[in-house]
């Protein structure tokens, strides 16, 4: 009898000590690629589990393969800001052609049951730095410039996305920003996590955008305001809106919203502009010194420059689903900042929406054009077959 209650006992422990679940459904995540899905980030949009999970226990819910007791790192998303989650994203693995099924379920801690995160994704507005905002994860770090109060003439300006080069996979951001007011121009100096090499001026860096027309492009203004939606060890989400900005005569009202996930070298961009149709709208890479190399994919909507970076290599790159694109144009000039490969995009409903990001020799994840290109092409192919949970 004896033996039997200690059983008992040790399995109720056991249970609380996991979280027991209170409810749990299965749903499959099939990979119809040839390529394998490493680390990816899979997305559950909250509306579609309503009925199977209740709205109060949508905070509790933890996600695990099935027939693995450890759960997989998650993390809740409310994208309009209204208190209430809106997706729950976790990562994981799915080799080619291969189907998985996982586990999603409720339980009276699962909070502490979630695992947490060796690396993670992290933006913030940085008043301290004339009201910059950056954003990372382990593997890129980019900022953009804000319109300080009493800003001089010498600031950069036109929305260009500049980029930090980092080679190490936990967050710089804040360590780079108080060594630079510690120090100005600290983080121009590599001392081995990387540094700020990239000269933006007022170009549109990787992925600002701009308007092309009777052969000038006329750049985006700087942001005025920002709100950060997420903050996590999956994802990173902003918002930026940037002051009326002029474009051969026309007033263009600009929002960015932008995330990250972790693992990723492009962050994707969407932009809400004008409710009326605008001619010439695009997003740009500088080709700086032109001394690079560009190649685009116009099939698998990549287009990219690689180009010598001090004594490294630096690959740059926007993707956009093919059917949103109209064109692209490989303009150079001998203005200084303006020559740039231009992405043409069609909005929809006043939206558009693209990726954009660098790979950096140094850091080790890409020696070469060719490694960029297979990883640009990869990722298309991704984006044209996405991880769509399916519930049974």
């Amino acid at each position: 009898m004896m033996k039997k209650l200690n059983y008992t006992l040790a399995v109720i422990a056991a249970l609380f000590a996991t979280g027991a679940a209170c409810n749990a459904q299965v749903f499959t995540v099939t990979n119809r690629l040839d390529l394998a899905r490493t680390d990816e980030v899979i997305s559950i949009p909250v509306k579609g589990i309503i009925p199977m999970v209740l709205e109060d226990k949508i905070a509790q819910v933890s996600i695990r393969e099935q027939g693995q007791q450890t759960y997989l790192v998650s993390q809740h998303i409310d994208n309009d800001m209204d208190g209430k989650i809106d997706e729950i994203i976790f990562q994981a693995t799915i080799g080619p052609r291969e189907t998985k099924s996982f586990l999603i379920e409720t339980s009276n801690n699962s909070v502490i049951a979630r695992p947490k995160s060796e690396r993670t994704t992290f933006s913030r507005f940085v008043p301290e730095r004339q009201n910059d905002y950056a954003w990372e994860n382990d593997r890129v770090a980019f900022r953009i410039y804000g319109t300080p109060a009493g800003r001089t003439n010498t600031r950069p300006t036109g929305g260009g996305v500049d980029a930090f080069m980092k080679r190490v996979s936990y967050p710089i951001i804040d360590k780079w920003y108080k060594n630079n007011a510690e120090k100005e121009g600290a983080y121009h100096i590599d001392t081995g996590e990387g540094h700020d090499p990239y000269l933006i001026g007022d170009s549109r860096g990787i992925g600002g955008i701009g308007i092309w027309d009777r052969d000038s492009l006329f750049g985006s203004a700087n942001f005025i305001s920002s709100k950060t939606i997420a903050v996590g060890p999956l994802r990173t989400v902003f918002e930026l809106t940037f002051a009326p900005w002029n474009a051969n005569g026309i007033t263009i009202n600009e929002i960015k919203t932008v995330s990250l996930d972790l693992g990723s070298h492009l962050s994707r961009v969407t932009e809400t502009i004008n409710d009326k149709p605008i001619p010439g709208i695009a997003a740009g890479i500088s080709l700086n010194d032109k001394k690079g190399q560009v190649n685009v994919n116009v099939k698998q909507g990549w287009y990219r420059y690689w180009e010598p970076l001090n004594d490294s290599w630096l690959g740059t790159a926007i993707i956009a689903e093919p059917g949103s694109v109209r064109s692209f144009k490989d303009y150079r000039t001998e203005v200084k900042n303006q020559s740039h490969l231009l992405v043409f995009l069609k909005p929809e409903d006043n939206q558009f929406t693209f990726y954009a990001g660098y790979a950096w020799e140094k850091s080790g994840h890409f020696k070469t054009a060719e490694a960029w290109d297979q990883y640009l092409s990869d990722f298309s192919k991704k984006l044209a077959s996405p991880l769509v949970p399916k519930f049974k």
